[in-house]
């Protein structure tokens, strides 16, 4: 009996095609990794071309404003078209250093951490030597340097835990100072060395640098420059031409990426420096 059954199985194998089926491999998609950046003064002009970069490497963005609310709101528009729930806005002055904690807070709570911190925001007015007064100094030590200072401790325990980093926005006149514009070179001289402070304050867990953008857009109002200021500058440029906010945005990708790189500034000025 037992050999007609093994018969009639043979017969079913080799005669009808019968073949025993094997467990298919369960096909499992994970979703794809995202990291999350929040940067400062993110709505226009610089600050919304580094938003734009970050954004189309896999990153959700965090677009804080202050009062280009409009701007910001239809960046956020245009990032969630291309990738829904990958931009959020955040509106906040500055100055107020205060409530950092409770703003870093909301922002990690957006989707849960944070990887990037970009301290974009910048302010930026003459300052000649004698119509300075401490008003002026407060107003542009506060967006310059104490922002970002303050900002950054504040988001040390986020960036911390997921070993993230911080990317400062310098100036070159941060080496070299701008006539007319001393207090701004200052507080930006300030924000290279607190790169390098908080680089080994923040060591091993969170890297730290800077980029130190030369022209890379004309100034606007009251700060435009003349044809022949425009001149000037590109002369002392060695590659005779004024750069584009993308340098700068490519400039931040290489720093988020670089995790053997901290305390460092990289140059975006075709090899000028000041005036």
């Amino acid at each position: 009996m037992v050999f007609l059954l093994k018969g009639i199985k043979r017969f079913f194998r080799l005669f009808l095609g019968f073949k025993k089926e094997k467990p298919q491999p369960i096909s499992v998609v994970l979703p794809k990794a995202y990291r999350v950046a929040f940067i400062t003064g993110a709505a226009r002009r610089v600050g919304a071309q580094i938003a734009r970069a970050l954004h189309e490497n896999d990153y959700k963005v965090l677009i804080h404003c202050h009062r280009s609310t409009e701007e910001a709101e239809q960046l956020v528009r245009e990032l969630n078209a291309i990738r829904p729930d990958s931009a959020s806005v955040f509106y906040h002055d500055l100055s107020k250093v205060e409530v950092f904690p409770a703003l870093m807070e909301q922002a990690v709570n957006c989707w849960g951490k944070l990887h990037l911190l970009i301290n974009n925001a910048s302010c930026f007015f003459s300052t000649p030597l004698e119509q300075t007064t401490p008003l002026l100094w407060n107003n542009l030590m506060a967006i310059n340097l104490k922002a970002p200072f303050f900002l950054s401790q504040a988001a040390w325990p986020y960036l911390k835990r997921e070993e993230g980093n911080i990317i400062n926005i310098a100036d070159i006149h941060a080496f070299s100072p701008l006539r007319r514009h001393a207090v701004y070179s200052i507080a930006k001289a300030g924000l290279v060395m607190a790169t390098q402070a908080l680089a080994k304050e923040m060591a091993p867990f969170v890297r730290v640098n800077a980029v130190a953008p030369g022209l890379v857009l004309l100034p606007e109002g009251e700060n435009a420059l003349t044809a022949e200021q425009q001149l000037k500058i590109i002369e002392k440029n060695y590659l005779k031409r004024i750069g584009m906010p993308l340098d700068v945005a490519q400039a931040c990708l290489y720093l988020a990426n670089a995790n053997y790189v901290t305390g460092q500034v990289i140059e975006v000025a075709g090899g000028r420096r000041g005036r």
